[in-house]
């Protein structure tokens, strides 16, 4: 039987990389990307061949159509079809929505969302071809609620949210199933810029009384993408209790 594939955006550390690792400890080939941190993509490439599968590492803004497009000409190429799409590429902005510059508006909405739509919008044809797939997009609580000094960040998890239920019914009869999970405080370099004290207080704020674990979201990515054929179109919450 022929190797799975999956490519994770925003690969590189964090989330992304737990997800990754994930999928190949399952024996999927995996395909990794982000945009900027070549030698940590490279790192994570070489710990995803440790569990003898193929990985292929890709840099580039996901953002970009044309860049995109080109890192589906090689996923063709190399593995003939994506059976699993996980969206984690993201950044995050924290400041006064009266402050911010038109630049980081449209920087922050072309990596968290339109990487999104360039990548589902090429996955799609694979997974037609195969007649079924799995396209896992990664959301934030922020997204159903909001957060202040975090408007555009906000703005494009909700977008994401609203992206993954209206796309998960037009892909429905096609046997590809379209699921967000929207994360709380996760324990990553994200969440990095805080003080001591105000991570203390978010913390008291959670009922399971901690942070939650990049290995955490992947295991949740890894049973949306590899069982639950009819669950589909949810926005699943993964928070410890938090919103």
């Amino acid at each position: 039987m022929a190797r799975k594939s999956v490519l994770v955006t925003g690969a590189s550390r964090g989330i992304g990389k737990a997800i990754a690792v994930k999928f190949a400890k399952k024996g999927y080939n995996v395909i990794i990307n982000c945009a900027h941190r070549e030698s940590e993509l490279l790192q994570a490439q070489k710990e995803i061949e440790n569990y003898q599968v193929s990985c292929t590492a890709f840099l580039g803004d996901m953002g970009d159509r044309t860049i995109c497009e080109k890192l589906f000409s090689l996923i063709r190429k190399q593995y003939g079809s994506l059976d699993v799409l996980v969206n984690n590429a993201g950044i995050a902005y924290i400041g006064l929505l009266q402050d911010m510059a038109g630049s980081d508006w449209e920087r922050i909405l072309n990596t968290n969302l339109t990487s999104v739509f360039n990548c589902c919008k090429l996955a799609i044809p694979l997974m037609l071809s195969a007649k079924q797939g799995k396209i896992i997009n990664i959301s934030s609580v922020w997204g159903n609620v909001g957060a202040s000094c975090e408007v555009a960040y906000s703005a494009t998890k909700g977008g994401i949210n609203a992206f993954t239920k209206a796309l998960a019914k037009e892909l429905a009869p096609s046997n590809i199933q379209v699921n967000a999970v929207a994360c709380g405080a996760i324990d990553t370099e994200m969440n990095q810029w805080m003080e001591e004290d105000d991570l203390i207080g978010l913390v008291e704020d959670i009922p399971t009384g901690r942070l939650g674990r990049a290995e955490e979201v992947a295991d949740l990515v890894y049973h949306l993408g590899y069982k639950n054929a009819y669950l589909t179109g949810q926005v699943i919450g993964l928070d410890g209790g938090w919103i």
